[in-house]
């Protein structure tokens, strides 16, 4: 048996670009094995650097595409991973560090969690673009990436994969934590108090029915701050229609992506939102009130159970938590759930940071073959490696 490398304090890159893909978040993180327990992480540095127009849209474009070439997808793949050496390179630019590994969550393009017949077989399948060996050689540091199939391979959803980072970061000995990421797809992670038990799963949209909407009815890539909902009326009987969704019915583990709420959702949505109010204002209302409502719904169902009526920090991560209407609105829906709602900023960790820094943390767990998935959160039969490693 080849003996497991010792543990070693690392200087690790997290890359990771969501299902908005709207661009990449950089966090470079200090790891150190703890002297009894799990690592111990402090955050470097962070810096975001949005996706060229084109290179957006042509993600956006192979994201559940009906048709594309070989050529296309062969050449997205290979744009990314210098998109993603791009924004480690401007980073440290910014951020001066010796990096000794890279950690990179790649685009996903398709993620089907659950097995479907293809060509005389049934099998789950998950699919993450951008290079690695470019990241590699353009950085001279070893790239671990691909981190979803092996999870899956042992039964489980592939996602989320951030728990990890919620258990070692956000236990607490007395109130219970709740991580709620707010990206495209929201997801949550609950933590019972003294980190005794833990679920985690996607609870539904985040931003994506929102961004898309806004592109829509507005020509601009998100609702800064909440400010054009805050001015529009949710419409009731949409919200309500609209949370009969089998997705939201589910239990955990569940995950979610753009085949449930992409594109054609986005536009079936909008539809019935014409059929009851011409101002496009209440249609962004209401996507900013489906978010928070489900949000709400799933960790009334699926959170609470953990909590032992504790107080609960609910503490809201991503892009969404820096639109203050949805922000509100989380609020006002959870707080006779007893949770105060704050963002991972008050604890020291940026926002738009959590989940590169989520992937640093798996990247070094793998460099030193230990597991990084949760089999609680991913529904897997057993914890196991996750990822690939792209040498120097």
């Amino acid at each position: 048996m080849t003996p497991l490398p010792p543990l070693k304090p690392l200087t690790v890159a997290g890359i990771m670009s969501g299902t908005s893909a709207d661009g990449i978040d950089v966090a470079i993180v200090r790891i150190r094995p703890g002297k009894s327990g799990p690592p111990r992480l402090r955050l470097l540095a962070h810096h975001a650097v949005p996706y060229p127009k084109a290179l957006r849209q042509a993600v956006l474009d192979a994201m559940n595409a009906a048709s594309i070439s070989t050529a296309q997808l062969a050449r997205l793949n290979w744009r990314l991973g210098i998109a993603y050496a791009d924004a480690v390179q401007k980073t440290l630019a910014h951020h001066p560090h010796k990096l000794d590994l890279i950690g990179c969550h790649g685009q996903t393009l398709y993620h089907q969690p659950t097995p479907q017949p293809f060509l005389g077989a049934r099998f789950p399948c998950t699919w993450q673009l951008g290079e690695p060996a470019v990241l590699a050689g353009r950085l001279n540091t070893p790239v671990i990436s691909n981190f979803r199939p092996a999870d899956i391979v042992a039964g489980g959803h592939g996602a989320p994969l951030v728990p990890l980072l919620d258990q070692v970061l956000f236990s607490h000995p007395t109130r219970g934590r709740v991580l709620q990421n707010i990206g495209g797809i929201a997801n949550l992670t609950a933590i019972a108090p003294d980190g005794a038990q833990l679920t985690a799963f996607d609870t539904g949209p985040g931003n994506m029915v929102m961004d898309a909407l806004t592109n829509i009815l507005f020509h601009r890539p998100y609702d800064a701050g909440g400010r054009i909902a805050l001015s529009g009326s949710v419409l009731a009987a949409v919200l309500a229609e609209s949370l009969t969704h089998p997705f939201f019915r589910k239990s955990p583990p569940k995950t979610a992506g753009r085949e449930q709420f992409g594109r054609e959702y986005a536009a079936d949505f909008l539809a019935r939102c014409r059929k009851l109010s011409p101002n496009p204002a209440d249609a962004l209302a209401t996507a900013t009130a489906l978010t928070a409502e489900s949000i709400a719904q799933a960790y009334a169902r699926h959170g609470t159970p953990l909590m032992a009526a504790s107080r609960v920090d609910y503490i809201v991560s991503g892009g969404g938590a820096r639109n203050l209407t949805l922000m509100q609105a989380l609020t006002t829906r959870l707080a006779p759930l007893r949770c105060r709602v704050t963002t991972s900023d008050s604890l020291g960790l940026p926002a738009e940071a959590k989940e590169a820094a989520a992937f640093a943390l798996l990247a070094w767990q793998t460099w030193h073959h230990l597991p990084g998935n949760l089999p609680a959160a991913t529904g897997a039969s057993r914890p196991v490696l996750l990822g690939q490693v792209t040498y120097v």
